[in-house]
């Protein structure tokens, strides 16, 4: 039985829902949105921060968007008192404290921003720079309250002019991991059968991974 929590990186309401999940329903495992080095740079943030060494290994682009993410989601994270990733550290401390097995669903960060720095074009770098420029110096206010998490009409608003203004990045960053974390749970599912599996997945990820597995099982 497979149970999935679309969860936000930044909401306290993430962190709750994730908790009261855990404690309730029980789970035999715990599948989170999470690769080995991003786990251990939730739990280990001073050891694990991305150095200019990186470079070689994820590509200029790969590197810079790295940055530039982890910079947005710590400023939105202080925003709301929540450090960014809280909702998956919440879930693996959870299932450690209970010895519940815990599976890595997401593919590996540095494939993903080697990736990113091979499939970004110049039209969508133009794009970035237009749309990181017009944030800044915009007034416009937050469709949404970053303490929840959005509505799925918000979700798929947002997802649809990512998809629309920066094709190569959601295939990227949106596309190609859903299909990597469908097979993963897919698999989890197959090798276990009778047991509960709880997954914890950003709400941008779930409905494209839940129909990928019903399109799987059929």
């Amino acid at each position: 039985m497979l149970k999935i929590i679309g969860t936000s990186h930044i909401a306290k309401q993430s962190i709750r829902e994730v908790t009261e999940m855990m404690e309730s329903w029980k789970p035999d495992i715990v599948a989170v949105e999470l690769d080995r080095g991003r786990l251990q740079g939730l739990l280990h943030p001073q050891k694990t921060k991305m150095r200019l060494s990186d470079i070689g290994r994820v590509g200029l682009k790969g590197w810079l968007f790295a940055q530039l993410g982890a910079w947005g989601e710590k400023k939105m994270g202080k925003t709301v008192g929540v450090s960014p990733g809280q909702d998956m550290l919440a879930a693996v401390k959870i299932a450690r404290q209970q010895k519940i097995p815990i599976a890595l669903i997401d593919q590996d960060i540095s494939v993903t921003l080697r990736r990113f720095s091979k499939e970004l074009t110049w039209k969508e770098k133009g794009r970035f720079a237009m749309d990181i420029l017009s944030s800044v110096f915009s007034k416009k206010k937050q469709e949404f309250d970053l303490r929840t998490v959005p509505s799925q009409e918000v979700i798929d608003g947002m997802i649809k002019q990512v998809r629309y203004r920066y094709p190569n990045v959601y295939k990227v960053l949106i596309t190609e991991r859903n299909v990597f974390m469908a097979r993963q749970l897919a698999k989890l599912m197959h090798d276990n059968p009778d047991k509960k599996i709880l997954a914890l997945i950003g709400a941008g990820h779930k409905q494209d991974i839940k129909e990928l597995l019903t399109t799987r099982s059929k």
